[in-house]
């Protein structure tokens, strides 16, 4: 895993929803189809300031001038002159897929890949967390996929649960809409390869493998995120032990 593509997730993640739909379409059963859905929502400049990685916004600024904000002297004594700012609110779209049943039947299985508004508190976080209520109290599966190190973990499943010698960077929780209370969770390292995860349809079926390396190489090499700058830190940093292996992996491939 690049910790550094964590900087462009907004890309990486819609990236990773197209590819990883047009990968699982092909392997599917008949009478199954794999669909990409969205979530619309508006994200306050609140909201945005919780972000780990923050987006970059445009404020317009309103000078204030002396007869209106009460700018200059009055009575011999200074007043101050504000600067007015309009708070931005953002509509931000997340995709996901579904994979139904064909003609828009039943939904058998969700997979979500989390974002940093899911992680990281306001109103992403609010509707993420009411779908997953809602797709845990049915017969649908669900697969997380958390690849970014930011925020907090929302997976349905307590990650103090996992044996801190067992715990990871990054995530994976696996529910099948059959066994309500069994979890698979899939703890990633940032050093080693990412695996191929077990997407579960119906019953009856054999899982679908979903290779989620491949799908990051795809991002990386489609996204031609090659003009990253690995002479500056990630956001989130590194741990120093993982900061060591990237500069000798950045070393290795000729990165300054």
């Amino acid at each position: 895993m690049d910790p550094y593509l964590e900087a462009r997730w907004g890309d990486v993640h819609q990236r990773l929803i197209t590819y990883a739909s047009d990968a699982l379409q092909a392997r599917l059963p008949p009478g199954l189809r794999a669909r990409v859905e969205e979530r619309v929502f508006v994200e306050t400049e609140h909201d945005q300031m919780r972000r780990i990685v923050p987006d970059l916004h445009i404020a317009q600024v309103h000078p204030a001038h002396s007869h209106e904000a009460g700018g200059g002297e009055a009575d011999g004594v200074a007043v101050a002159e504000p600067m007015t700012f309009l708070l931005e609110e953002e509509e931000v779209t997340e995709g996901y897929i579904e994979i139904r049943e064909a003609g828009g039947g039943k939904v058998i299985t969700v997979i979500e890949f989390l974002s940093p508004s899911n992680k990281a508190g306001g109103e992403g976080q609010r509707l993420y967390l009411q779908k997953q209520s809602e797709l845990l109290r049915s017969d649908t599966s669900l697969v997380e996929i958390d690849l970014i190190r930011s925020g907090r973990r929302v997976i349905a499943f307590p990650e103090l649960r996992i044996p801190a010698e067992r715990r990871r960077d990054y995530l994976v929780c696996v529910r099948r809409g059959w066994s309500e209370r069994e979890r698979e969770i899939y703890a990633l390292s940032l050093r080693q390869r990412l695996p191929a995860i077990p997407i579960p349809l119906r019953q009856s079926d054999r899982p679908v493998p979903l290779d989620l390396q491949a799908l990051l190489d795809k991002c990386y090499a489609n996204g031609r995120y090659d003009d990253i700058d690995y002479t500056e830190p990630p956001v989130p940093a590194l741990e120093p032990e993982d900061a060591a292996w990237a500069e000798f992996v950045l070393k290795a491939c000729g990165r300054p």
